[in-house]
């Protein structure tokens, strides 16, 4: 997948929504109801770096790979940071982020949670 297909994935999750940041945080974030679970770097030098939330397991799996890391400020929550999108399996990124949406949608009241799963 590369960094337009990524942002199409994103978008494609119900109530989903697409935030630009300027300067000084300069980031593309990817919201459910004010949850972030996903965003692009949008600025140099790491500019379209992706990150996203992952289970504490897959953190020590995925840093352990090249080309991810754990994200600047949220690792001690599990957000990781890939490099480049393209050098990632599409199945793979997509499970991933698909698992951040949903930990997003968890973290919202249970009446929230049914709207939005209906």
């Amino acid at each position: 997948m590369d960094v337009e297909q990524v942002k199409e994935y994103c978008r494609s999750f119900p109530e989903a929504m697409e935030m630009e940041s300027g300067h000084p945080a300069n980031v593309l974030s990817y919201k459910i109801r004010g949850k972030n679970f996903a965003y692009f770097k949008t600025s140099e030098p790491e500019q379209w770096r992706f990150s996203f939330r992952v289970t504490p397991d897959r953190f020590l799996e995925l840093t352990d790979q090249p080309g991810i890391k754990p994200a600047r400020y949220m690792r001690r929550f599990h957000w990781v940071t890939v490099v480049d999108v393209n050098t990632i399996d599409s199945v793979y990124l997509k499970e991933l982020v698909s698992w951040s949406f949903s930990k997003a949608v968890a973290s919202l009241s249970k009446k929230a949670q049914a709207e939005i799963n209906a």
